[in-house]
Formats: C-alpha cells, sequence, structure tokens
C-alpha cells in the first residue's frame, strides 16, 4: 500500500494591508520527500499522525510535499501559483499511489482565488484522477466550500479549540485511509452551511456551548455508517462567500445518509445560535479586572491575534496598563526595527525607543520610553509539549528584551510569531508567574500554553483587524443573509437545514 502525504496551509486575513509571498511559505520550509517525515515525525501536527498511523507493515509512505506560512494577509497571485504547480509536479512523480492523505487548512484566500483551498484541491483531484482516494484534514477555522468537499472523499476536522488533537485528527485520517485502500469503507461526504458565523470568542470548545455540538457530533459518529461528524467553526476575518460556520459528515457509501445527520448538525447550530453571539469585554474593564485579580492575569489581545493574521505589534493593553499603573507587566511585541537597534546597544545599555504601532493606526500608537536592555536572544526555540497549531519548531527572528523603569518588560521579536508556545517567554529567560499581568496575542490558542503557569485569563475586546466585534469590520464578499448581522431576513428553509 503506496500512500502519499501532501499538504499547503495557510490562513488569510483579507482585512490585513499587504500581501502573503512566496518568502513567508519558504521561512517554514517548502518541504518535499524525506524532509517531510524529518520535520513531523513525533510532533503533534496532522501530518505528525499521518506519519504515525502509516508506519505500519506493509504500508509504504509517500511524503510529497508540504508547507504553511503564519496567518497573514491574502496569498498573492505568483506565489498561489507557485505553491500550486510545486504540488502538482511533486505528486506526478511520486509514482502510483493507492490513497492520498492532504493537510489543508480551509481559509486559505489567494488572488485571484478567493477560495484558494478549493481551488487547489480541485486541481489536485485533476492531477491524481477520480479513482483515488483523498482524504484531507482541516482546521476547526476553516471556512469550507463545496468545491473542498466535492475534490475529496473525506473530511476530518480537529474537534478542539485550542487545537491540541491535530495528531489525533491525523491518525484518524489515515486509518480511515488505510480501511478505505483495503476495501473495507467507502466514504462519502456531505456537508451543510447554516447562515450564521460563530463569534470568534465564543469557539473555546470547553464551553458549554461548543461541548453542546462536539456531544451531538459524537452521538452521530456512533451511529451506525457514519464514519465521521465534523463542527467547523469558521473563519471571520477572510471576506469571502464561504465565511461562517458549517458541518461535514462522512458515510460508508451512503450520501443521502450523510446530508441527513448533516442536516441535523447543523440544525444544532442553528437552534443555538444566540449562544455563539460574542459576550465582549472592554480594555477599561480588562485593565480594572487585572488590577482586582489575585495571582497572574494574562490579557488576551483579541483585536491583535498573531494566529489570526494580525501584525502583532499592538500597543493598546500596553498603554492602557501603563496608564493605570500596572507594574509588573510583560508584553510581546513584533517590532524588527527596534529589536535591532536594542541588539546593536547590547546587554545594559539604556537607550530611547519607539516600539510596536508601526503597522496602521488601528492597533495603538507606538510606545516611545527609555528602556534597559536585559537580554538577546535568537529568537529560535523548540516546542515538545501539545499546544495550539502543533507546530515543533519556532523562530522569532533575532530578539531583544528590554525593560522600563516603569515596570513594563517588553519582548521584541523580529518574525511574528503567534503565542502558542511558552518557549517565546521561556527561552528569554522570562516566567509569566514572575508578572502579575502578561498580555498574549491571541484569543483561545495560547490557552493550552499559559493555562498550566497563569491563574485568570481575560479576553480583550480591542480594536484591530482581528476584533471580536464582527459586525464592525467591513465585508463585501461574504453570503448574505448571516447571523449575526441579518438577524430578521434569514428564512431557515432556503438552508436545507432541520432548525
Amino acid at each position: 500500500m503506496r500512500v502519499g502525504i501532501a499538504g499547503l496551509q495557510h490562513e488569510s486575513n483579507t482585512f490585513l494591508p499587504g500581501a502573503t509571498t512566496l518568502s513567508d511559505f519558504e521561512v517554514h520550509g517548502l518541504l518535499e520527500g524525506d524532509a517531510i517525515v524529518q520535520r513531523y515525525r513525533g510532533a503533534h501536527h496532522e501530518v505528525s499522525g499521518f506519519i504515525a498511523e502509516l508506519e505500519a507493515p506493509g504500508i509504504d509512505i509517500v511524503p510529497i510535499f508540504f508547507t504553511l506560512a503564519v496567518p497573514s494577509g491574502v496569498i498573492d497571485g505568483a506565489a498561489a501559483e507557485a505553491l500550486t504547480r510545486r504540488l502538482l509536479a511533486a505528486t506526478e512523480v511520486a509514482g502510483a499511489l493507492d490513497g492520498l492523505l492532504v493537510a489543508a487548512h480551509g481559509a486559505a484566500v489567494s488572488e485571484p482565488h478567493p477560495d484558494f483551498d478549493g481551488h487547489w484541491l480541485t486541481r489536485l483531484r485533476a492531477c491524481v484522477g477520480d479513482a483515488l482516494p483523498i482524504i484531507c484534514t482541516l482546521d476547526a477555522h476553516a471556512n469550507v466550500s463545496q468545491a473542498m468537499i466535492d475534490a475529496c472523499d473525506a473530511t476530518i476536522v480537529y474537534r478542539t479549540n485550542p487545537h491540541t488533537d491535530q495528531r489525533e485528527r491525523g491518525r484518524e485520517a489515515a486509518a480511515l485511509m488505510v480501511r478505505t485502500v483495503n476495501g473495507e469503507v467507502r466514504p462519502v461526504q456531505a456537508a451543510m452551511f447554516p447562515p450564521l458565523a460563530i463569534n470568534i470568542e465564543r469557539q473555546l470548545t470547553t464551553d458549554p456551548q461548543c461541548r453542546r455540538l462536539e456531544d451531538r457530533a459524537e452521538a452521530l459518529r456512533r451511529r451506525s455508517g457514519v464514519l465521521s461528524a465534523n463542527v467547523v467553526l469558521g473563519f471571520p476575518y477572510s471576506d469571502v462567500l464561504e465565511m461562517g460556520s458549517s458541518v461535514v459528515v462522512v458515510t460508508d457509501g451512503n450520501t443521502a445518509e450523510a446530508s441527513q445527520a448533516a442536516a441535523e448538525l447543523a440544525g444544532v447550530i442553528w437552534r443555538d445560535r444566540d449562544a455563539f453571539v460574542g459576550r465582549l469585554i472592554s480594555v477599561d474593564e480588562a485593565i480594572g479586572r487585572s488590577a482586582r485579580g489575585a495571582g497572574t492575569t494574562v490579557l488576551l489581545d483579541m483585536g491583535d491575534n498573531v494566529g489570526g493574521g494580525s501584525p502583532g505589534d499592538g500597543t493598546i493593553l500596553a498603554h492602557a496598563l501603563l496608564e493605570r499603573g500596572i507594574t509588573r507587566a510583560l508584553v510581546c511585541l513584533y517590532d524588527p526595527s527596534a529589536a535591532a537597534q536594542a541588539r546593536a546597544a547590547g546587554v545594559g545599555a539604556v537607550l530611547q525607543l519607539s516600539m510596536g504601532g508601526h503597522t496602521d493606526a488601528l492597533h495603538g500608537p507606538p510606545l516611545e520610553m527609555w528602556v534597559r536592555v536585559r537580554s538577546l536572544h535568537s529568537g529560535a526555540f523548540t516546542e515538545a509539549a501539545v499546544r495550539h497549531g502543533g507546530a515543533p519548531r519556532y523562530d522569532m527572528g533575532p530578539t531583544a528584551v528590554v525593560e522600563s523603569d516603569v515596570g513594563l518588560t517588553i519582548v521584541l521579536n523580529s518574525r511574528r510569531v503567534p503565542p502558542f508556545s511558552l518557549g517565546q517567554l521561556t527561552h528569554c529567560g522570562l516566567d509569566p508567574r514572575d508578572f502579575r499581568v502578561t498580555v498574549a496575542k491571541g484569543v483561545h490558542g495560547p490557552v493550552a500554553a499559559y493555562a498550566e503557569v497563569c491563574e485568570n485569563m481575560i479576553r480583550v475586546n480591542t480594536p484591530g483587524i482581528t476584533t471580536a466585534d464582527m459586525t464592525s469590520l467591513e465585508f463585501r464578499r461574504r453570503r448574505r443573509p448571516l447571523f449575526p448581522f441579518e438577524q430578521a431576513k434569514i428564512n431557515i428553509s432556503h438552508f436545507q437545514i432541520r432548525a
């Protein structure tokens, strides 16, 4: 049995100025062949799960092509075409396959293909032909399209947010592929698209509203003939027709049964729609809670969520902490220029820096202050524990830690890195337990790491291109009507789901 492994992953924020280029993918690596196995064997990514499940007698793993980039803006046309061509070329030279496992994201947008995942999956299907089984994994923040569904025999979606089950979902997909190639099952799938966008603040899968959905999905998975049932939370920062929630059900050869089960699951989402409207905490309220709270508090900066494509140089919470006189605070800022100046000055130097707030006017003005350079670091570190995103390696680029005389410690990094690993701090000799308040630029992703060391977490409705207040974003392409935007105009009978 020869099973191929391929993937192309990006979460594209269409509200971010500037394009994602091929060089952004080259930072991770355009991996082919054994380099894929070397990078991901033993890690916690879905590709790691593919590898682990396929390392069995009688199965040849055929690593083909894999790349990803940190969430950022729309992929430019040249990069999108170059990546697609490289994937297809590597597939063509891989030889005869019995099956193909594909790790997509589901929220990639390119010029000129808003549904970039649907585009490259469709071209991949045309490359390998209709007979070869393709099983795809998707991030829970996918904006699923019918083209994605049509290109694949089955789709498996992460069940947790923070995403700590990626390896398990990869193993699930690979196990289903082995059963498919052996003729034990014949997967077919159906998707439903309830007219609803789930607020990012409501997407913590341990919260009651998400648990009810997962319990219903698990009940469907136990139903005879159902091979998989998946809830897709959606990614609200891609202004595309597909933006919003969806469900995907895979059955053994029965498309009608898949459609019926998908309609049932979509109906649960629609029934509970009011529970998915964001419950937003203002900056003032969050700072007030921080001042009153005991122990270490993490302020989750939702408007500058690096894992959602935001620039990572937002200063709004840092300014608010300074204004309220909250000392022993820690924040990470993406600022290559300030990092370089601190590095040039050297450890122990005192200098005036303008830090953060350089990308746009949405995320706060720069922090202008005198600081002392505390330490310098390479910015590269590894993560062995199960963390959101499953990445085994991180690289923040040349990094400087500086301290102000008013109690603010700032990590200045040269590359945008989401705060999914405590290594972002510990590799710089910092422990969040030594600070009263730590600002983490994310929503739910940081929880898997920070919950181990911080007593309090507050999700803050800061402004920015990843603001939790979806209604403040200027959408042009999204589907209409869509809850909660056009609540009064939705006729659920038009959507073939069971309300």
